[in-house]
């Protein structure tokens, strides 16, 4: 039976690891279909501490994960199909196989919301991003123009930051106005660098061709218009969906899917920990989800202390 068994191997799941791993717990990590997370899908990472030069995305989890395995985390490429929190020790089920546990850290983080669209998938770190906070100030995007795709207070945020190294932010939305909450509308609309594109989608981002962002296609949904916008760079900040589906029922959920901790990094269910974005609909930075990968493993450390007095 494991002490502690760590679902997700993004910053949260391989600091947890690594806390854990310190304390002699012996975690055991299950990377699942995407080891390392979704910031193994970004190019460079400039936003890390401890990196001035940057630093790959799949190399600064690799790293984390060899640093967990140092201090004596174990690594399985397992995927969890199922779990029973009903009772401790806790069962999981792994690739068919029965996994029992005294605690548990879900840190399996969220996926962006995708356009769907030609040339997204194809572009994808060649232009295309989710995140403008991680790519926003890279050299294939100063000084050129760029769009944002969204409507809410993500997409504002991710336009006004934008406006630091673009030189232009085109800020496509659907409808005639931005979703966002009032001051934030305001406050983006008013920026010079920020023109808003109204009632429109993109279609289409181009060029795969040439493999690298060149433009994206417009449709004008009330006109039915369309044009090719030049740009050098896509984001997309239509929401994320977090990776919770696996514990509908046996966790307290929000209304969009995210775990809602108790106290600290306890869930509804003692000796059940979150961390990452899996739980955190605001921040979503590498950092923010490693420094609650550190809190989670002290909670997690701490329970197993006390239930064993």
């Amino acid at each position: 039976m494991e002490k502690v068994v760590i679902i997700g191997s993004g910053p949260a799941g391989w600091t947890a690891a690594l806390y854990t791993a310190r304390a002699q717990l012996a975690p055991l990590v299950l990377t699942g279909k995407q080891p390392g997370g979704l910031l193994t899908t970004t190019s460079i990472v400039e936003n890390f501490p401890g990196f001035p030069e940057g630093v790959d995305g799949y190399e600064l989890m690799m790293r984390m994960q060899k640093q967990a395995e140092r201090f004596g985390a174990k690594t399985s490429f397992g995927v969890v199909e199922a779990v029973d929190f009903s009772q401790r020790p806790f069962a999981l089920t792994v690739d068919g196989e029965n996994v029992l546990t005294e605690t548990v850290i879900i840190a399996t983080g969220a996926s962006h919301k995708h356009l769907g669209v030609p040339g997204e998938h194809e572009l994808e770190t060649k232009g295309v991003t989710y995140c403008a906070t991680c790519d926003g100030a890279l050299p294939a995007f100063r000084n050129q123009p760029l769009v944002v795709v969204g409507g809410g207070d993500s997409a504002c945020e991710e336009a006004m930051y934008l406006t630091r190294f673009g030189s232009i932010v085109y800020l496509v939305h659907r409808r005639d106005r931005l979703r966002a909450s009032k001051i934030m509308a305001e406050r983006t609309l008013a920026h010079p660098k920020i023109k808003p594109v109204w009632d429109s989608a993109v279609t289409e981002i181009l060029d795969v061709k040439q493999d690298n962002v060149t433009g994206v296609k417009l449709k004008n949904l009330k006109t039915g218009e369309e044009k090719i916008l030049p740009v050098a760079g896509v984001f997309i900040a239509i929401g994320h969906m977090p990776n919770t589906d696996l514990f509908k029922d046996k966790i307290t959920t929000d209304a969009n899917g995210f775990i809602v901790p108790l106290k600290g990094t306890m869930t509804n269910v003692p000796g059940v920990f979150v961390a990452g974005d899996c739980a955190d609909h605001v921040y979503r930075q590498a950092i923010t989800a490693a420094g609650a990968g550190c809190a989670a493993a002290i909670d997690a450390e701490r329970f197993l202390a006390a239930v064993r007095q």
